[in-house]
Order: structure tokens, then C-alpha cells, then sequence
């Protein structure tokens, strides 16, 4: 049997080696999870080996996998590019993209992203605003952003995306004369000692319940402080001995002011970014940008 691979066995397999879920390998494929695990399967058939390890609760790469994954890549994305900037030439077409972001660090993402678009797609103007904290995905629905670089989880039925690109640790913002501020990493169960800032704005729950939780993991009331609308905000009442913000640990480093220690969460699950559109909005500039981000944020140094 010949080696050849053909296309549709190609971006499943770097899709699934991305993704490790079938389920969301059929949603962005627009395929059947059988009809994935099927390309899988005759893939592996040419190859003569296994490249993924299945079980009921994972999917993860073999070593084989893993190196051909490696090697099939870097051609996959010259393919996509080349056919990008050709399909743009023929049609005479330049884009301007607006692009949102959450904090200063996911705007450097975005400004790298966009100095490497500006290369390889020469035709796609970047256009660039920070998303309201208290209004995550408002501007977006409203289509004054085309995509933006936001934090996870997002659960909107009316929003897509991509991966998680990259992640960082959480800290907890205090005031600098609270006794929790003494110590070298909090956890969870130490939010019941002291009144958490919310977010105030059309958050929905299940952000507002990641940032600022009602309940610690032992299920100890935590009390809420006053809600905010943006982060300078929050940061003078922490200063101001009103209360302590969870933030993203960056923010420690773009953010160090007098009043305020920053503490590392011993125990919290780091946050995570990621691109996200409108369903149905995703345009050929929006796919350039979100292959081009992957490339960047592959070649960042963790937070």
C-alpha cells in the first residue's frame, strides 16, 4: 500500500495532535466523530503503527505521533500560507482586522502577532483595543472586534475558537498590611479571610464564579467586596485596604505599585488564553491571524 496522505487525513491528524479530543476535532473539522476516528484509523493503516493512545478518559500522541507531528507541520503551515497569500492576490482583497485583547500580556501576543501577519500577509491591516473587563464579549457580539485574544473558559453558544495558546499562574492581590500578605503562596481556602473585588458588568456567572467564587473548595463562605469595572480600579481599593482582586500573575509585574503584594496561588488552576470569534464569522483573515498566533505563542516563553 502506498504512503501517500491524503488531505482530509492531514488535518485530522494535526487537529486531533492539537485538540487530543475527538469531539471538538468533529466540531471544528464539521465532521462526525466516526468519520475522524475513521481518517485516523486509515492513516494509521498507511503508516503501519499507532499514533495516538485512546482510552475512555484521554487521547494523547505516541512517540510516533509525536515526530510526525513535528515533521508535518512546519510544510502544513507553508501549504495553508502560500495558498492564503494566493487566494488574496487573485481576489485583490485587503482586510482590515479588528482584534481585541484582555490584559497587557495578551497584548503583546497580539502586536507580535500582528508584526508576523505583517509579513506573511502583507494585504491584512491590524486594528488593536483592549476588551472591557467588566463587558468580555460585548463588543465582540456587537462585531467591533473580529476576534480577540481572551481568557478561558468561554461557554457562549454564540461564540467559537481556538485552543488554549497559552497559560500562566494565578496570584491574589492584597493589601500590603494584610496578614495573608506575609506569606509566600495562598490557597482557595484562604479567600474565606478576606473580601474578594467582583466584577461588575454583563459577566457571565460562570466567569464571575472563576475569578471571584462564593465558596472555597471546602465550602467556607467568601465575602464580596465592591464589584469593579476595570483593573486600575480594582487596584487602588486593594491599596486601599477595601479588599483583594485574583488577577493573572503578570500583573504583578506590569502592575507593582505601593499597598499591594501580589501572593502566588499554591492551588488555583492557571489561566489559560485563547482566540475566539463569532460562529460563522470566520473569515480568511481571522483563520490567518489565529495560524499566525499559534506560531507566535509556540515560540513564547511560558508566563
Amino acid at each position: 500500500m502506498g504512503t501517500s496522505m491524503e488531505r482530509d487525513e492531514l488535518e485530522c491528524f494535526l487537529l486531533l495532535a492539537e485538540e487530543l479530543h475527538f469531539g471538538r476535532t468533529a466540531e471544528r473539522m464539521r465532521l462526525s466523530r466516526a468519520r475522524v476516528s475513521q481518517l485516523v484509523q486509515r492513516l494509521e493503516r498507511r503508516v503501519g503503527a499507532p499514533l495516538f493512545i485512546r482510552s475512555s478518559r484521554v487521547v494523547r500522541l505516541t512517540a510516533l505521533g509525536r515526530q510526525l507531528r513535528a515533521d508535518l507541520e512546519p510544510h502544513h503551515r507553508a501549504i495553508e500560507t502560500a495558498l492564503e497569500r494566493a487566494v488574496a492576490t487573485a481576489r485583490g482583497i485587503d482586510s482590515v482586522l479588528h482584534v481585541g485583547f484582555a490584559n497587557p500580556l495578551t497584548g503583546e501576543i497580539v502586536m507580535k502577532t500582528t508584526e508576523a501577519l505583517r509579513v506573511s500577509h502583507p494585504g491584512i491591516s491590524v486594528e488593536v483595543c483592549e476588551v472591557p473587563l467588566g463587558d468580555p464579549y460585548g463588543p465582540l457580539r456587537k462585531g467591533e472586534f473580529d476576534v480577540q485574544l481572551t481568557e478561558f473558559p468561554v461557554r457562549e453558544d454564540d461564540l467559537g475558537g481556538g485552543a488554549v495558546l497559552l497559560s500562566e499562574d494565578r496570584v491574589l492581590a492584597l493589601p500590603a498590611t494584610h496578614p495573608l500578605a506575609a506569606r509566600s503562596s495562598v490557597t482557595l481556602e484562604d479567600l474565606a479571610e478576606v473580601p474578594l473585588l467582583t466584577i461588575e458588568g454583563p459577566v457571565p456567572a460562570y466567569r464571575l464564579d472563576h475569578h471571584a467564587p462564593s465558596r472555597t473548595p471546602s465550602g467556607r463562605p467568601v465575602t464580596h467586596g465592591p464589584a469593579v469595572t476595570n483593573l486600575q480600579e480594582a487596584l487602588t481599593l486593594v491599596a486601599a485596604g477595601r479588599g483583594a482582586f485574583p488577577a493573572p500573575a503578570h500583573t504583578s509585574t506590569y502592575f507593582a505599585r505601593p499597598g499591594i503584594t501580589y501572593v502566588p496561588f499554591a492551588d488555583a488552576e492557571p489561566t489559560g488564553y485563547g482566540l475566539v470569534w463569532r460562529l460563522g464569522h470566520e473569515t480568511g483573515a481571522v483563520t490567518a491571524f489565529a495560524r499566525t498566533a499559534r506560531d507566535v505563542t509556540a515560540r513564547q516563553v511560558p508566563a
